[in-house]
């Protein structure tokens, strides 16, 4: 669905990701791990067209991609769920949704049932504002918003940060859900390991920018990701 390979990207003079390579597929949620600070957030931003990269390809549904904004790529089916939420406060929750619909034709700008039914809260506070919702109800709402351009690409940044308990269940639920549909590549960035471990179906380890360790399932062990990640933490 969405690759890139050996990608780069800079921030003014400095290197922020070495020769990335990411496959992300349909029926699959490919999970990137990592600290703070190695390039997790700035590969997405590179896949969601929010900044461009300095070497590499980047293909789409198999069609190359030269340099793309991130509207473009929205209006492509990829979308994504910011670190932070970043819902509009002021906004009604409705009208939060109703954001995605320019990048939708007239016709389909309608907020699904399936939103509503995934995130039943949101249909109780429909009007109210975005600002006045819990750290966990606003991120429910980053996420429904996402999903109104109904993606093909689901690009999600730390989803759990922050957040209680009962609703990293619901949310897990979902992209569970989402994943088995079968019709949706999702790409996880995540810290709380047993959460992205049970979801997902394929791992990139990101250290200083460059890909430490990548596999499927079933070829990557949980205790080889778990110390990695452990051994960051510790140094």
């Amino acid at each position: 669905m969405i690759e890139a390979e050996n990608v780069t990207l800079h921030y003014g003079g400095s290197q922020i990701l070495h020769e990335v390579s990411l496959t992300a597929t349909p029926g699959q949620v490919t999970c990137v791990m990592g600290n703070n600070g190695v390039g997790k957030t700035s590969l997405l931003n590179l896949l969601a067209g929010r900044h461009p990269r300095s070497g590499g390809e980047l293909r789409l549904m198999g069609e190359r991609l030269g340099r793309v904004t991130a509207q473009e790529m929205a209006r492509r089916g990829v979308a994504y769920v910011p670190q932070g939420r970043a819902i509009f406060p002021m906004l009604s929750v409705r009208e939060n949704l109703e954001t995605g619909f320019g990048c939708l034709p007239r016709g389909a700008r309608k907020v699904p049932d399936a939103i509503y039914d995934s995130f039943p809260v949101l249909a109780d506070m429909a009007h109210r504002r975005g600002g006045d919702l819990s750290g966990g109800q606003q991120q429910q709402l980053a996420i429904a918003r996402a999903l109104v351009i109904r993606p093909r690409v689901l690009l999600m940044d730390e989803p759990t940060e922050g957040i209680q308990p009962n609703i990293i269940a619901q949310i897990g639920r979902v992209i569970a859900a989402l994943r088995d549909q079968g019709e949706m590549a999702v790409v996880l960035v995540e810290q709380y390991f047993d959460f992205a471990w049970d979801l997902g179906d394929s791992f990139t380890v990101l250290e200083r920018g460059k890909v430490l360790l990548q596999g499927a399932r079933g070829s990557v062990a949980r205790s080889d990701v778990h110390a990695l990640l452990a051994g960051f933490a510790a140094a």
